[in-house]
Order: C-alpha cells, then structure tokens, then sequence
C-alpha cells in the first residue's frame, strides 16, 4: 500500500514538475522585463547621471516629487488623463453594453457571426497601424471634412484642435474597443434564464421592458465587477494612442501622464524627473487596485486577489 501511494505520489510529482517547466519561459519573462527594471525607481530620489550610474549618482530624497507639484503643468497632465481614462471606460461600458444587448436579440446565425467579426477586428490591430488610419479619415483633407464639406460645414481640425482632440481619442477608442468588450456582456445575457423573458412576455411587458427588468438586473453582477475592475486603469490614458496621434499643438488636451514622463524623461533626458512622475502614478494605481479589489469583494462577493 505504501509503494502505491510513493508511486502515485511521485507520477502526480512528474506531471506538476512538466507544468511547471511549461510556464518557466514566462516566469523568466516577467522576472527579467517586469521586476528587474524595478530596480531602476531608485532614479526618483536620486539626481542620476548616465556616466555615474545608479550606484554612484547623488541623492536627493524627495526633491523630485516637490518639484513635480510646483510646475503648473502637472495638474493639466493629470486632468488629461483622468478625462481621457475616463471617457473611455465609461463609454465602452455603455456601449459594450448596448451592442451586447442588440447582437443577442439577432437570430440568423451567420449575419450575427459575421457582425461579431467585423465589430471584433480592431481589437487586434495595433495603434500603430489605426492611426495612420484615424490621420486620414480626420484629416483638414480627410474623408470626414469632405462629406462635412458638403453640408456645407467644416472644415475642422480635429488632430490639432484643443477642444476636438479629446473627443476624438475618446471616440476612436470606443471604436476601436468596444466590440471586444461586449463579449463579456453576452455572455452574460445568455447566461439568464429565458424562462423570465418568457413570464415578462406573458404579463404583456414589450421588448424594452423585458430589457430594462430582466436582461440589465441579470447583466448588473458582471457590469458591477467590470467597471471595479476597470478602477485602477483610471490613470492609463492609453500611450500608444495618444502618441501616435498627439503633436504639441495639443499638449493642453492631449498630454497624459505616460506620454508626459516619455518626452520629459527619455526625451528631455530627465531620468530622476520622469522615473519620480511615473513612481508616484503607479503608487496611486496600487492604491486603486486594493481598494478595486476591497470593493469587489463587497459587492459582487468576487475579488482579484
């Protein structure tokens, strides 16, 4: 008996140790680009020198982060990217929301697949590729100001006005997002029982009604937990976006924290400045993700960790 057990012990030992070497590479991975450059944070409290390196550059305590909140541009910076943060999740949801609902009620299979594909594929393209794409619909030249043109209105510049530009990154991102984060919604809805859509029909409840009190109440756990979720990304304001489509003119507008420690710390080559600006955003972003993860806890009775 006590041979058997060794043995069973040591077969279910061999299978966990090939998993486990399956998911080395990764863990290699993220060891390397993802902790090792933590390291690094200790450029905030220092006055770092490229030619001194880390070791030896001076240090400066918490220079960098009182000067940080005596330029007055920072709280333009993070007023950006709040706005822009949270435009775009709010008008996901809701539109993730509101397409989820319609696509469900769609009953030819193959037009709802098809419609699924065509929403889905901007997902998996790159900002890179989408915005030379956005530069030439958005354009003075572009396809929008021609048809707007010929309603005799416009033309607008829309990647160099202050007032449009966030509008813009906002909406091209729900376009280009939305339809990835409506799969989650329907899952949802297919996971309530029709036998409620079916006693709301009974009772003479049309179809809005059948939304607003059965498909909504049984979507709110999952829509709940998704905008908890999305809580600690209020700081992201997207930098590859942004800075392929941003140039100074919309600065005022457009200048998000990660693109701000981009052009001030590797551009401008302020390293302690850009490291001690991006520190203290991701310290607000912890904060963010314990007290995400707390609320989730509380009120869909699920949380992160």
């Amino acid at each position: 008996m006590q041979q058997r057990k060794r043995t069973a012990s040591k077969r279910i030992t061999n299978i966990n140790l090939t998993y486990h070497f399956m998911i080395l590479p990764g863990i290699i991975f993220l060891l390397i680009f993802n902790y090792a450059p933590m390291f690094g944070l200790i450029m905030a409290f220092q006055d770092y020198v490229p030619a001194k390196g880390v070791f030896s550059s001076d240090f400066v305590g918490f220079q960098h982060f009182s000067y940080m909140f005596s330029l007055p541009s920072i709280g333009r910076v993070f007023t950006n990217t709040i706005v822009i943060a949270g435009g775009k999740i709010i008008f996901n949801t809701l539109l993730a929301i509101v397409f989820a609902i319609l696509l469900n009620e769609v009953r030819v299979r193959w037009l709802k697949k098809s419609v699924q594909t065509i929403v889905y594929l901007p997902n998996f393209l790159s900002w890179v590729v989408l915005a030379s794409v956005v530069v030439n619909i958005f354009s003075l030249d572009g396809s929008v100001n021609q048809i707007l043109e010929s309603f005799g209105i416009g033309p607008f510049n829309f990647l160099g006005s202050n007032q449009l530009f966030r509008p813009l990154i906002i909406g091209t991102d729900v376009w280009k997002s939305f339809g990835f984060n409506s799969i989650v919604y329907l899952a949802a809805i297919t996971s309530i029982d029709p036998g409620l859509h079916e006693a709301a029909s009974i009772d003479g409840a049309n179809w809005w009604r059948r939304v607003w009190h059965v498909t909504l109440p049984g979507m709110l756990p999952i829509i709940l937990l998704l905008a908890i979720l999305n809580l600690p990304n209020i700081l992201n304001g997207g930098f590859d976006q942004i800075y392929n489509l941003y140039s100074p003119v919309v600065y005022q507008s457009g200048d998000i924290i990660d693109t701000y420690v981009y052009r001030v710390g590797l551009m401008g080559r302020d390293y302690s400045f850009g490291t001690a600006v991006g520190l203290f955003k991701s310290i607000i972003g912890l904060v963010l993700i314990l007290s995400a993860n707390q609320a989730a806890k509380k009120y869909t009775e699920r949380q992160l960790f």
